[in-house]
């Protein structure tokens, strides 16, 4: 509502009252005459109005709101959104490095550990059973506790 402007109620009208009071007629200076605010269209100034919808944005920033509404239309598939989120490369190589350590044996490497333990065996040293080497597994978080509760975890990392 523009400034000046007050609401109208309706006007009720006046108790009949038995002997009307005569009024003083109040003195009007002539030399001050009566203009009142005409507050329909074209009769006063606007209110000013939010145009930023109307501004001609620079390239760069029309840009960046687009992508910004696009990514958060577009549904990714979780086995793809996940490479959105990709450590940089000199993490990388060393996590894969370690990773590296801690990949699981080989057949090659199993048969040679069976067959260090069978020699032994056949010496006469004993039967010691050889521990596994320590494995890096990968995989969900209940994945994980499963192998913690059969106490065979040794290093868990969800890849």
């Amino acid at each position: 509502m523009p400034k000046g402007k007050k609401a109208k109620g309706k006007k009720v009208a006046p108790a009949p009252a038995v002997v009307k009071k005569q009024e003083a007629k109040k003195v009007v200076n002539p030399l001050f005459e009566k203009r009142p605010k005409n507050f329909g269209i074209g009769q006063d100034i606007q209110p000013k109005r939010d145009l930023t919808r109307f501004v001609k944005w620079p390239r760069y920033i029309r840009l960046q709101r687009q992508r910004a509404i696009l990514y958060k239309r577009l549904k990714v598939p979780p086995a793809i959104n996940q490479f959105t989120q990709a450590l940089d490369r000199q993490t990388a190589t060393q996590l894969l490095k370690l990773a590296h350590k801690y990949r699981p044996e080989t057949k090659q490497e199993k048969k040679q550990r069976l067959l260090a333990r069978a020699e032994k065996k056949a010496a006469g040293k004993g039967d010691v059973p050889t521990k596994r080497p320590p494995v890096l597994r990968a995989g969900w978080v209940e994945e994980g506790l499963h192998l913690s509760a059969k106490s065979r975890l040794s290093a868990q990392m969800k890849l």
